[in-house]
């Protein structure tokens, strides 16, 4: 049996696998503050942690603590002590972070041409 195909040529049936990848990627960026952590240690390079709270309008001390163990503990970001006194800690995106940041690009333009549901200034 062939499967339909959708306008771009890929399998119109959802490829995933259990557990789905997308899923998993989504899992690791989503919420409410990951996706700015990424994005402002993409514009401005490393960070120490008050600046990451200064530059995160909202975000509270456990929640910027919580998000940046998660993304360092899914490979996203490091977290580099310097033997200083007083101590220097300074959070960067790892390689494999730096790689969404084409991905996210591309779904923000996608996200900016794309109409919202009841938004009546951009529909055609």
């Amino acid at each position: 049996m062939k499967t339909a195909e959708n306008a771009t040529g890929c399998p119109a049936v959802c490829p995933c696998k259990t557990p789905c990848p997308v899923g998993r990627a989504l899992a690791m960026i989503g919420g409410k503050w990951k996706l700015r952590l990424i994005c402002t240690l993409t514009a401005d390079g490393p960070q120490r942690y008050n600046e990451l709270l200064k530059k995160t309008a909202g975000i509270t001390n456990a929640m910027l603590a919580s998000s940046l163990k998660e993304l360092e503990a899914d490979g996203l970001v490091t977290r580099t002590l310097y033997a200083e006194v007083p101590p220097r800690v300074e959070y960067a995106l790892t390689d494999r972070g730096k790689e969404l940041w084409p991905i996210l690009h591309r779904l923000a333009h996608w996200a900016e041409n794309e109409p919202f549901d009841g938004d009546e200034s951009q529909a055609e």
